[in-house]
């Protein structure tokens, strides 16, 4: 059985994981836990002028909070923990309502890289924001986020039947036949809408857009003969942005020494390139982190010398050795569930860490009692990247990439270690603290 703090540490992850269908969700649920351990949000519009303790900004489907220990210099270096709140899934098109043969179906659009056929014959909810009319805070419109978790959608798979082929490959066209089906009948125009809206208590009338997004309605769970495995939608990258969240809240209430700045910055369409305004690739970390140093006083040189003394941990899904195929991985570099987080290497620089980035992970999970492993792709297959690298560069601060070993990566449903999320929630709150 997984030990008990761990255990304690999965159990929270599954209920954040079932309260966070979208980024904009997970964002939400992100924030109630950060105002219970005292935190408080900032505006962009507002003046940040002696903003001390713990603060955050959270921008659609994005995340910037940190914490300011009283009596922290303007040159206070950042200890960074970098994750992202999307996963790969189907998007609701602006012009939803189609249909074919007598079917009511919903038009999607395939966001990342998805594996289709994990979203055949599943159960689908609908879930994301409304942007309404009227002006919010700054002057940007009005939100409503919304979350349908009934059995609202299915895309159903063509009977064996009618394609012996099936098992030969993924027997399904991107273009053509990933349309959802949700009723009989000829499409109507503002039927989707007017039961989203129905959900999210408002006139479909106040709503002039949307960011929707179909869902998997199984709940997340254990797995295993001992339940020694966590199945969900979303471990990739959630779990991340919960140990981001765990250590950030515990290192507010334990920091004393104004040693770092604990930093967690949650980034949107990762999974798309990370070219938003919200994503990585955006100013939005580093005009937050010069703000925070301006608004204890500091200046240009304080900024510089906060961030040439930060360290940054860029927390992504990593890949665990997949039993049917070994072949697929480099043979020195296995990474198994509950072995601990993995720390990711790629000298052409799809992952950003170096030797000292490493050591300085090593002494965190040697800090924390947490054992890590390494990670190296097959040289036959290119590996993924993560935001570490782009944080690398545009702030030019030491980044290690690092992660949950898990298999199914991007599925509809993905798996990893019940204690491995514990781990890296020790192993970052480590880092924080500094050390």
């Amino acid at each position: 059985m997984t030990p008990a703090p761990h255990r304690s540490h999965a159990d929270d992850l599954l209920s954040f994981i079932g309260s966070s269908p979208s980024p904009y969700h997970a964002v939400a649920s992100a924030v109630r836990r950060l105002e219970k351990a005292g935190f408080r949000e900032l505006c962009g519009t507002d003046d940040w002028a002696g903003a001390s303790g713990g603060c955050f900004v959270a921008r659609g489907g994005a995340l910037i909070a940190w914490y300011v220990p009283e009596g922290a210099p303007g040159h206070t270096p950042f200890r960074i923990v970098g994750a992202h709140t999307d996963s790969p899934n189907l998007r609701v098109k602006p012009r939803p309502d189609t249909g074919s043969s007598g079917w009511r179906q919903i038009g999607v659009e395939i966001y990342g890289g998805v594996p289709l056929n994990t979203w055949l014959d599943r159960d689908l909810g609908i879930s994301g924001r409304l942007a309404l009319r009227g002006s919010g805070a700054g002057d940007r419109p009005r939100t409503r986020l919304v979350q349908i978790d009934e059995p609202l959608l299915r895309v159903p798979q063509l009977a064996i039947h009618l394609d012996r082929s099936v098992n030969d490959g993924l027997a399904l066209d991107r273009q053509r036949h990933i349309a959802p089906l949700w009723a009989l009948g000829a499409p109507e125009e503002g039927a989707l809408l007017r039961r989203v809206a129905r959900a999210a208590e408002v006139d479909p009338a106040e709503v002039l857009a949307w960011d929707l997004m179909l869902h998997d309605i199984q709940p997340p769970g254990y797995l295993g003969a001992d339940r020694e495995f966590v199945v969900s939608s979303r471990l990739d990258n959630l779990v991340s942005v919960h140990a981001g969240v765990t250590a950030l809240a515990n290192a507010a209430t334990a920091m004393e020494q104004p040693a770092y700045i604990p930093v967690l910055a949650a980034f949107d369409h990762e999974e798309a390139g990370s070219g938003s305004e919200t994503g990585a690739q955006s100013p939005m970390l580093e005009r937050t982190l010069s703000r925070s140093v301006a608004a204890r006083g500091g200046g240009s040189e304080d900024w510089a010398r906060a961030l040439s003394g930060a360290l940054c941990v860029s927390a992504d899904m990593a890949h665990a050795v997949h039993p049917n195929y070994a072949e697929r991985h480099d043979p020195d570099h296995r990474p198994l569930p509950n072995g601990g987080p993995t720390v990711k290497v790629n000298v052409n620089q799809r992952y950003a860490t170096d030797s000292t980035g490493i050591a300085v992970f090593a002494e965190a999970c040697e800090r924390a009692g947490a054992p890590w492993q390494p990670f190296v792709s097959n040289n036959a297959m290119p590996c993924g990247t993560s935001i570490g690298p782009l944080t690398a560069a545009r702030l030019g601060v030491t980044t290690v990439d690092v992660g949950v070993p898990g298999l199914s990566m991007h599925s509809a449903r993905e798996l990893c270690g019940a204690a491995d999320p514990g781990h890296l929630a020790a192993v970052l709150g480590a880092f924080v603290a500094g050390g």
